[in-house]
């Protein structure tokens, strides 16, 4: 954004002024720049089973032990297992994986 104010005002400034103030935007798209590298640096990237737990489904397939779930968001069905046991319909929260199958608890609220 500095950078885009900076060549506004080094065209339609007066001479002397357009200079100054491309050069102070410019240093200030530097700072930019630099903050949102080291947020971006910070966040941690989650991929793979650990971005799976914490996450709500619904039951696809009334289950005591194993069943299958589909997530909140996906297209996809699940193998899970629970020791509560789970309802069609039901709610379901991830609380762990293990291997390809998750770990679920039903109804647990966030």
């Amino acid at each position: 954004m500095f950078l885009l104010v900076g060549l506004v005002v080094l065209l339609f400034a007066p001479s002397p002024w357009n200079l100054v103030g491309f050069l102070v935007a410019l240093a200030l798209f530097g700072g930019e720049v630099a903050y949102w590298t080291r947020m971006m640096r910070r966040r941690r990237v989650q991929a793979g089973a650990e971005a799976l737990v914490g996450r709500r489904g619904s039951v696809v397939e009334p289950f005591a032990r194993t069943g299958q779930v589909r997530l909140e968001g996906e297209s996809e069905i699940w193998s899970a297992r629970t020791l509560d046991g789970a309802t069609v319909d039901g709610s379901v929260t991830v609380v762990g994986v293990d291997g390809i199958v998750l770990v679920v608890e039903p109804g647990r609220d966030r």
